[in-house]
């Protein structure tokens, strides 16, 4: 029976571990040539700053046309893109955290402030962040935002403005709802898939947010890591696991995520490849951690997922004190203290 402080440590390694996860990897995120980003950062083991040149951005070929005013959410950032070489986080600063993040402690500041899940409240915050200009400095707005915004300015109600959608970082923001109701996991389940539904849907987005729940939530009430992903890899119950991901765990990751799976965001192997590293890496977050930063490719939205996944499993003290420090906008402070 796991005890009270046990499962506190467990609540706020999984809150602290998705901010880690993703500011570790921000300032390498989306590189695919792992030779250029071991010459450009050498082996990330901390928090660093963005830089440009990004060799493997593809800004470049990016474009958002707002339909009108309403759907106005780059703010002056629209002058980067069609551009080479840009980095997608450039104003970011070391232990800062991308757009993904910054909506997760919107997410989680309305839970504590509507004392639960209030999807108008929270969609409403989340127009009126986007909508503001200087809410956060990512230069990179992803492609449901875009999707989503064009909707709401078309005339869509806020709740039909989601899109069908396959990136990873969809389900970052089911996080704060599995820890907010780890004590009712049937709640927690069906708030974080409306969560999910108001902006990414369909069947891929389904599967990846099942597995989410299905290991984080026993986790955080106290079952091992290694032992929840590998009872689900046995029993193939979910279409994104079909690989032999406990087999791989001998072999170099970089053969595994990059070769076997592919390091791109998409979650047909952005999923199996958080799995893989959620089992070699189970009992030691921080090696996980900067294993999946140094393996690039969309290792943040992996990265939160990942972080999440080992911290609930190890609790809090299992990232380093620097780490925790120095995050440039943790997550609220009632959550983590």
């Amino acid at each position: 029976m796991v005890t009270a402080a046990d499962r506190e440590s467990r609540i706020k390694g999984a809150i602290l571990g998705m901010y880690v996860g993703d500011a570790l990897a921000m300032p390498v995120h989306w590189y695919y040539d792992r030779q250029a980003l071991e010459r450009d950062y050498g082996q990330v083991r901390g928090y660093l700053a963005p830089k440009n040149p990004h060799p493997d951005s593809i800004l470049w070929r990016s474009t958002y046309t707002p339909i009108n005013t309403k759907a106005e959410i780059l703010h002056g950032q629209e002058r980067f893109w069609g551009r080479a070489d840009v980095h997608y986080h450039q104003f970011l600063e070391a232990g800062e955290n991308t757009l993904n993040l910054k909506l997760c402690t919107l997410l989680l500041n309305s839970l504590l402030e509507n004392n639960g899940y209030n999807a108008d409240a929270y969609l409403a915050d989340y127009i009126a962040f986007l909508t503001t200009a200087g809410s956060h400095r990512d230069t990179y707005v992803e492609e449901y935002h875009r999707h989503f915004f064009n909707n709401f300015a078309s005339g869509k109600p806020p709740r039909a403005c989601g899109v069908m959608e396959k990136h990873i970082s969809g389900i970052i923001g089911m996080v704060p709802l599995a820890v907010f109701y780890v004590d009712d996991p049937d709640l927690a389940r069906r708030a974080a898939f409306e969560h999910l539904g108001h902006t990414h849907l369909g069947e891929r987005m389904v599967a990846a947010g099942e597995f989410l729940m299905d290991v984080l939530l026993p986790v955080l009430s106290g079952e091992g890591l290694f032992d929840v992903i590998a009872d689900k890899v046995r029993r193939q119950d979910n279409p994104l696991l079909g690989h032999p991901l406990v087999r791989w765990l001998d072999d170099p990751d970089e053969i595994v995520v990059g070769r076997r799976l592919s390091s791109a965001c998409y979650v047909e192997d952005a999923l199996p490849a958080i799995a893989y590293l959620a089992l070699k890496y189970h009992d030691d977050a921080a090696r996980g951690l900067i294993a999946n930063t140094n393996l690039g490719g969309d290792n943040a939205g992996r990265g939160a997922v990942l972080g999440a996944l080992l911290g609930a499993a190890n609790g809090h003290g299992a990232f380093p004190e620097l780490w925790i420090k120095g995050l440039r906008h943790p997550p609220p402070e009632e959550l983590i203290r």
